[in-house]
């Protein structure tokens, strides 16, 4: 094990990308992920990579669609309304199945909002992020260190199943520091003959290409990508469960929301509540089963959350509307704090027959 560096999370990303593999950063500046360009433009020409800030962040997410096209590991970075500028090249590569990895370092809106960390984005996010019908894979990290551990599992996720990856951070997680261990697992990277890298005259020309004017055809690689969505929902989900085998109300929470939460877990405890905590990793796919597990003997769930209520419509859905699923909040750039979700905890303790 090596040791421990104090690291801020956006830096820890950059970090952990380049150790992944990647060498082709294309973004543009913005708060709060803005650390993260900044990392990559001092670290990439140093290891012969190629660091480029964008005119735009459409220009720059198509600068990743070309570098992903050859095969190479590509990333970008950016917050909430830089993120809905590239939402038109999110769904290209979607449709042309190109794996990448996107970084979105959110702050409150919507319009230009602030720069507060903020989760609005979680609708965007796990519904496609750009037009047509398309997931993507979206990780949230809870701490530093699976900012690092996450990028590499990105990474590894996109080459697998042949689509876009997204670290989904709340501001939060990209500018608090702490100790980071970047003696990280990196598998070997995938071979893709499917690539755009010349045939030096020995195989049939690669094209990439997300124009299908054949309705029929379209429909069949729509079907195809879902049937390849269905393996990634029974193989990839991941999500932390904390003290949940006994609690009565279970709280739902990501990012820096499930860190409070946790703590309102353990002071519901003192007090004698049968509180726990389900924190999902993977917002999509998301992980179900433990949700539905436990409406088995929970009386009711509170979606913990830094937005006006996203999260809940998949809490919601989970739990098959077993037992009352009741929304614990900030928005704009807020934070709630372990005293509030606590007092959500009491008053659904108390209203409980």
């Amino acid at each position: 094990m090596s040791d421990k560096i104090l690291m801020k999370g956006n830096e820890a990303i950059a970090e952990a990308a380049i150790i992944a593999g990647c060498r082709h950063y294309f973004g543009y500046p913005i708060t709060p992920q803005t650390e993260i360009a900044a990392y990559m433009a001092k670290k990439m020409p140093k290891i012969g990579g190629t660091f480029l800030q964008a005119e735009s962040e459409i220009a720059a997410i198509n600068m990743v669609y070309g570098v992903a096209s050859a095969g190479k590991r590509v990333m970008t970075s950016s917050s909430s309304p830089g993120v809905s500028l590239k939402g038109e090249g999110l769904s290209y590569l979607a449709g042309s199945d190109l794996p990448s990895l996107i970084v979105n370092v959110q702050r409150g809106g919507p319009g230009l909002g602030g720069i507060q960390p903020s989760q609005s984005d979680y609708f965007q996010s796990t519904r496609g992020g750009g037009h047509g019908d398309y997931h993507m894979i979206v990780l949230a990290p809870a701490s530093v260190q699976e900012m690092a551990e996450l990028t590499v599992k990105g990474f590894e996720l996109a080459d697998t199943y042949r689509m876009t990856s997204m670290i989904l951070a709340d501001g939060t997680m990209g500018q608090m520091m702490e100790p980071v261990n970047l003696d990280l697992d990196v598998k070997p990277a995938h071979e893709k003959p499917w690539a755009t890298t010349g045939t030096q005259m020995a195989r049939e020309h690669n094209i990439v290409n997300s124009l299908s004017l054949v309705p029929e055809e379209l429909e069949e690689l729509n079907f195809k990508r879902y049937d390849r969505y269905k393996v990634i929902e029974e193989n990839e989900t991941m999500f932390e469960e904390y003290k949940v085998e006994d609690a009565d109300i279970v709280l739902a929470a990501f990012g820096i929301a499930a860190r409070v939460s946790k703590n309102a877990v353990d002071e519901a405890r003192k007090m004698g509540i049968k509180a726990g905590l389900i924190r999902p990793i993977t917002l999509w796919p998301f992980p179900k089963a433990p949700f539905k597990a436990a409406a088995e003997h929970a009386k009711a769930f509170i979606s913990v959350e830094l937005n006006m209520g996203q999260m809940i419509e998949d809490v919601i859905l989970a739990t098959e509307s077993k037992c009352p699923v009741t929304l614990c909040n900030r928005a704009g750039g807020m934070i709630p704090d372990p005293k509030q979700v606590l007092n959500s905890i009491i008053e659904v303790n108390g209203g409980m027959k």
